[in-house]
């Protein structure tokens, strides 16, 4: 894991886990899709003329469904200072409709089963029932947005992991998905309390809350499987997703793992927006490219909720 500067402060931290999360997301959205032996290098906001950009007619500096998702989690629980699913729901599908919390109320990236979900939620299901739990229905739509939970959430670990499988159940309710987010946000947490080992010690967290011969000791076991060293390939499988942040994550800074996530092709804003939130984490906001930081298009959305989350912090 990158290493932890010991005088970045609390809030500073909490600050690079949202920003870092956004800036991570929007500098891969030109490069999605991308086969990694086609990404340019340098990697940054706008890319080389010439390149062929995904979503061509989006701004440089500008989050996807990940960062709008994400602030959708953190307005929810700011405005109902608990996790309310209901809530959640709405604010999805009130994104998914008018664009909130959208940059420009531009809606331009929708994952299959989280549009899947959204239309149940709109047809009158329940928020907690909406999410495709069926074994192909493991994309990484809940992990993207998970991110707030942990740096907003003042329970202990069980009710933490609680609270992060019901979240991923609005757009994704099979066991992996739910674990996945679960096991995020342990391993966020632990960053930003500074643990020595934080993928490691998450998992130990994690695996005292699991029942054994449970979906959830499957999904952990036999497919998470954190004690191997499987590498990921920065594809839209929630397993592989989480795998490939933990790899990126073990570069020296903010630049080179955000690029890293990015190198891998594929869902490049997903990789790099669960990369950048967790290094955002352990180099607070201003170990993270001024220039980045300053191209991130959606301030007037985004700040007012970081200052929020700080100020529910203290």
């Amino acid at each position: 894991m990158i290493a932890r500067d010991p005088s970045v402060s609390r809030a500073d931290r909490i600050a690079g886990g949202v920003i870092g999360l956004l800036v991570g997301d929007a500098l891969g959205v030109p490069y999605e899709f991308h086969a990694p032996a086609d990404i340019p290098t340098p990697i940054e906001m706008e890319p080389p003329s010439g390149f062929r950009r995904s979503h061509a007619r989006i701004a440089p500096g500008t989050y996807s469904d990940d960062g709008a998702h994400a602030l959708a989690l953190l307005t929810s629980l700011l405005h109902r200072g608990a996790l309310d699913l209901d809530d959640l729901g709405r604010r999805l599908v009130n994104w998914y409709e008018w664009g909130e919390l959208a940059v420009d109320g531009d809606v331009f990236d929708v994952g299959v089963q989280t549009a899947r979900a959204i239309r149940a939620i709109q047809s009158g299901v329940d928020a907690e029932r909406a999410g495709p739990s069926d074994p192909s229905a493991n994309g990484n739509g809940s992990l993207m947005r998970v991110l707030p939970l942990a740096l907003w959430h003042r329970g202990n670990d069980a009710e933490l992991v609680r609270d992060a499988e019901r979240q991923s159940c609005v757009t994704h309710g099979h066991a992996r998905a739910r674990v996945c987010c679960a096991y995020y946000a342990l391993w966020a947490r632990r960053v930003l309390e500074g643990v020595t080992d934080p993928w490691a010690d998450a998992v130990s967290a994690l695996r005292a809350t699991i029942e054994p011969g449970s979906d959830r000791e499957e999904a952990l076991e036999f497919h998470v499987r954190p004690d191997e060293r499987i590498e990921g390939r920065g594809g839209g499988y929630v397993v592989d997703a989480l795998r490939s942040a933990r790899d990126c994550a073990e570069e020296p800074d903010f630049e080179r793992a955000v690029r890293a996530a990015i190198a891998l092709g594929h869902d490049t804003d997903t990789t790099a927006c669960l990369t950048g939130g967790i290094v955002g984490i352990a180099v607070g906001v201003h170990g993270i490219p001024a220039r980045w930081r300053e191209a991130l298009r959606g301030r007037e959305i985004w700040q007012p909720l970081v200052d929020a989350l700080i100020a529910h912090a203290r």
